[in-house]
């Protein structure tokens, strides 16, 4: 059967960006004969974090937090079968640790989409309009760079989170970076005197540590502040985990909007925190190095309880304003270097502008994300990935569980289970 030209044919979806949700998504319906989709990327590839390719840095998540396998573990799609056609399967075996390198699983990444029938790279949507139907549901129309426009039934949102910069921080000047550029721009920073770090999770952590490791090689003054009252740990123990559970969302998803947001501002150590292991190397590391430097100390600080108010670049540096919280002091810094691992902020599309009377937004003016990750009126039409932890809490940016949110999706777009959707797995009870 001849396919129809693209200006005539209805999809069953569009899928608007290609991060690991959604390409995951385009990895298990490959093989649906009965759903129609298409994937629009503006990258000219696949990229997932390449400025924090740091040696040895790893993922947060074991290797079945990939793409499929937890919804399929017969997918040709799965990391086991990527790790087998690279010849690295026994290796993987032997090196006997479930983690996967970070620059490992973006290859993997790369390796699935290439492989994907349904992805677009270097098409930058710029409008979604909605024309409607006769009598029939309507669709979705979506507009490119390049003229060309695709028809759908539905959407599935994946732009994902951009790098988010403190207030004290807009419109600065200089050289400053977020950690998202971080090993593009890291031989740039190591030339100069002083570099701070401000920023409390574990993309902050990977990246003191690192510096630390060659602060005597580059002889610059290193400061690490965060605002957090110490250096919380992730926390990771096996009851805490299942939280990350469709019966930990089904709980929070049912709590009253004002107490979901409370919890995402206690909950933040159940995904921001930082690895155990690397605080750990960060403290041996500073033993070592002192131990070396003999009497003079190595010119580096750790500030926590600090919040960063003021910046201001001048004489080709940085004059950081920052207040103690706990003691309600002021003190500044002066850095030539300035990294912010101020973590990432989701802003609901521009390019949805003319639907957005179609969209549902809660009462802080964020999606109104339901239970089956739709955010339109419909409750079937619009489908969010990511960007859900005031709605879904911590299993929103979870790598283990987009199999799970790709399934729930799948159902609602097919009318019918595809591929089992867990209902419940945890051995404790959430609710009274």
């Amino acid at each position: 059967m001849t396919a129809l030209p693209e200006a005539r044919r209805i999809h069953d979806f569009v899928g608007v960006g290609l991060g690991p949700f959604n390409l995951g998504l385009a990895a298990l319906t490959e093989p649906i004969a009965e759903l129609d989709g298409v994937f629009l990327e503006s990258k000219p590839d696949f990229e997932w974090h390449s400025g924090m390719f740091l040696d040895g840095a790893h993922l947060q998540t074991p290797f079945m937090s990939d793409l499929v396998t937890l919804a399929d573990p017969t997918s040709p799609y799965s990391f086991l079968n990527y790790l087998k056609e690279k010849g690295r399967l026994y290796p993987f075996y032997i090196r006997e640790n479930f983690y996967p390198l970070r620059v490992e699983y973006d290859d993997y990444c790369r390796w699935a989409a290439g492989r994907l029938s349904s992805v677009r790279f270097g098409t930058t949507v710029t409008e979604v309009t909605y024309e409607e139907g006769d009598g029939k549901d309507g669709v979705y129309v979506v507009h490119t760079e390049g003229g060309e426009t695709f028809h759908a039934r539905h959407l599935v949102l994946g732009t994902g989170t951009t790098p988010y910069l403190p207030e004290a921080c807009r419109g600065l000047g200089g050289d400053f970076l977020h950690n998202a550029r971080y090993m593009h721009r890291k031989a740039e920073l190591q030339k100069k005197k002083s570099i701070t770090i401000v920023g409390s999770g574990q993309s902050a952590a990977e990246i003191y540590h690192e510096l630390l490791a060659e602060i005597d090689v580059h002889g610059y003054e290193l400061n690490w502040v965060t605002r957090s009252p110490r250096f919380f740990p992730l926390e990771y123990t096996k009851l805490t985990l299942e939280m990350t559970s469709p019966d930990y969302i089904d709980y929070f998803r049912a709590l009253p909007e004002e107490t979901r947001y409370r919890l995402e501002k206690q909950q933040k150590g159940l995904f921001k925190g930082i690895n155990s292991d690397l605080i750990d190397s960060i403290f041996d590391l500073l033993y070592q190095k002192n131990v070396a430097s003999g009497d003079r100390p190595v010119p580096t600080r750790l500030l926590t309880n600090s919040s960063l108010n003021s910046a201001r670049h001048e004489d080709g540096g940085y004059t950081l304003g920052f207040r103690q919280d706990e003691q309600g002091k002021d003190f500044e810094i002066r850095s030539e270097g300035l990294v912010l691992a101020t973590g990432y902020h989701y802003t609901p599309p521009a390019f949805l502008a003319p639907v957005r009377d179609r969209l549902r937004f809660d009462g802080h003016g964020r999606f109104d994300v339901a239970r089956n990750y739709a955010v339109d009126t419909t409750g079937r039409g619009v489908f969010l990935q990511n960007a859900g932890v005031h709605t879904h809490s911590i299993t929103s940016p979870d790598l283990g569980m987009g199999a799970y949110r790709n399934s729930c999706i799948i159902r609602e777009l097919l009318g019918a289970e595809y591929y089992p959707v867990e209902k419940s797995i945890a051995f404790q009870e959430f609710a009274a």
